[in-house]
């Protein structure tokens, strides 16, 4: 299956805060959408690997996507190196997408920079046709992605550009409380974590509508880039 977009998260739930929005407004442009997560987020402090293997499936469901994976890297320990990046490899060879959204290039959470960092590294290998695959016994073809782009987490990184989700909130927030395990619940027994606070989930519809309000419009999601931006004229920005 070919993908338009495939998206990498470092966690379960990455994805959905990071570009949900984004990635729902893609679809309803007629645009084919996978999600990759690296690991289970099994050393998450709320829930347990199958409740999130539970709630990743619930959401793939809300946003529509055409299809997800788990590559079951270990949570807090992947590194970037030849055997995680085959694994990416294979994902991006498999889907074949033009364009790959991947973690936030620098954050709170140390995999999230790692996983920038390998999903990054490994679109560039994965376009070497002398780094040789194979998948379910059958050789890949080398394929690069056109385009890398890095949603934006915890931190407020500046984004190079913006995207305006206006419209597709609500679903976004729907697909982030399908992680009910893992956010505000003021009835849960379970340890608090920083993003267990009602205040956490109250900072991400104030960044969307933060950099809606900056760009023009009434909600937008932000992402940082690697090369120059192109348009064929100035009339193209909006």
């Amino acid at each position: 299956m070919k993908l338009d977009i495939l998206a990498f998260g470092a966690h379960p739930d990455d994805v959905e805060l990071g570009c949900a929005g984004t990635i729902l407004k893609e679809i309803s442009l007629g645009k084919t959408v996978g999600i990759v997560d690296l690991t289970r987020g099994e050393l998450g402090t709320r829930g347990s690997a199958a409740i999130r293997d539970q709630e990743a499936n619930t959401a793939a469901k809300i946003l529509g996507i055409s299809v997800r994976e788990n590559l079951e890297m270990r949570d807090g320990f992947f590194v970037n190196d030849e055997e995680h990046q085959l694994q990416i490899i294979k994902m991006i060879r498999k889907y074949k997408p033009e364009i790959v959204l991947c973690n936030a290039i620098d954050d709170r959470h140390i995999d999230h920079g790692k996983g920038s960092k390998l999903v990054s590294d490994s679109c560039f290998l994965s376009g070497l046709m002398k780094v040789e695959t194979e998948l379910e016994g059958e050789k890949q073809t080398a394929w690069r992605p056109k385009l890398v782009y890095h949603y934006i987490q915890w931190k407020n990184i500046d984004p190079d550009f913006v995207v305006d989700i206006s419209g597709f909130t609500e679903t976004k927030n729907e697909s982030i409380l399908a992680y009910s395990s893992q956010f505000y619940d003021p009835t849960s027994k379970e340890p608090e974590s920083p993003i267990s606070s009602k205040n956490f989930l109250e900072s991400l519809n104030y960044r969307t509508r933060d950099l809606g309000r900056l760009a023009g419009v009434d909600h937008a999601e932000g992402f940082t880039v690697e090369r120059y931006l192109a348009v064929n004229s100035l009339g193209d920005l909006k």
